[in-house]
């Protein structure tokens, strides 16, 4: 929502560069730190069993012409007469997604909300890629879908850096939408991050979907703390206040009650999202843009919930 009249406050210019040299700067020494917190750190949860030709034994299964015979089970020759191949279980990395809300709520006061989740995005997108792992990106709102598909290795982060500049932000909030098309368009699951600011009352639904399809999935909600309580702003009287998303608009009288009446009521709706996820054994991550984008991650990579 967005009032007519409202307090002046700082917004991120357009023309300021998203990724620029300081912030590459930043990435580097992120990515330094995230290794040591991670270095000696069990990582088979972010890794899923197949057959293949690994080191461990699985199961046999009949020869068939064309197999390699270095699989032969000789010993059941020797017995049974029998020509057996041996499968092994093989190791493989799951892919890390990463998923930005685009929407036009992400997109008040000069983008600041949006803007943020980017370079959040990107710097997951870059420890991710560092450490070798398989990084795709997502952009959506309830009108469109746009995806990067999964990259490796550290240098296709300025893909990554091209695509997130590229993208227009516009439409409404659907996260069911958005996140059902991401499940269904992703053959293998993995740990999927969806950076938004959840201002939708089906949000949960589309992490549920996420974690029907065997995703891993982690919720950052970005937070604008003017929006979220407007009482240092100084807006009182009657406003006409707007759906930033086209919803309407409602001629309201403001005063000091009734934003502190709002900032109550944004809390329990960001602490019931932090809940439902919690329950449901979804990392939830409060992202307040207030705090610098390197602090925030590095913050998620010492709390355990996210591990790259």
């Amino acid at each position: 929502m967005a009032a007519r009249r409202s307090a002046a406050a700082p917004a991120a210019r357009k023309d300021e560069a998203l990724f620029d040299e300081a912030f590459m700067a930043k990435l580097e020494l992120l990515q330094v730190i995230a290794r040591r917190l991670f270095r000696g750190r069990q990582r088979a949860e972010r890794k899923t069993r197949k057959i293949g030709s690994g080191l461990e034994f699985a199961d046999h299964r009949e020869y068939s012409p064309g197999d390699d015979i270095r699989y032969l089970d000789w010993t059941a020759w020797v017995r049974l007469r029998h020509r057996l191949i041996r499968l092994f279980e093989e190791d493989e990395d799951l892919p890390i997604r990463i998923a930005v809300d685009v929407s036009d709520s992400m997109a008040t006061r000069g983008a600041v909300k949006l803007r943020y989740a980017q370079r959040v995005a990107a710097a997951l997108a870059y420890v991710g890629l560092a450490n070798l792992d398989r990084v795709g990106v997502a952009c959506f709102s309830g009108t469109g879908f746009e995806t990067l598909p999964a990259v490796r290795g550290k240098g296709r982060i300025f893909k990554v850096f091209e695509f997130l500049q590229g993208v227009t932000p516009g439409g409404h909030t659907d996260l069911r939408a958005g996140l059902s098309r991401l499940a269904a368009q992703s053959r293998q699951p993995g740990l999927t991050l969806v950076i938004s600011d959840f201002y939708d009352l089906q949000a949960f639904e589309g992490l549920n979907l996420l974690r029907f399809r065997k995703h891993d999935p982690v919720a950052i909600q970005v937070l604008d703390p003017i929006e979220a309580d407007p009482r240092g702003t100084g807006l009182r009287g009657d406003v006409t206040v707007v759906d930033c998303e086209g919803a309407g608009r409602r001629e309201v009288t403001v005063s000091a009650k009734t934003l502190e009446a709002f900032a109550r009521a944004h809390e329990r709706f960001c602490q019931a999202l932090e809940a439902n996820c919690r329950s449901r054994g979804v990392h939830y991550v409060r992202a307040d843009i207030s705090v610098p984008f390197d602090d925030l991650v590095l913050r998620m990579f010492r709390e355990g919930g996210v591990l790259l």
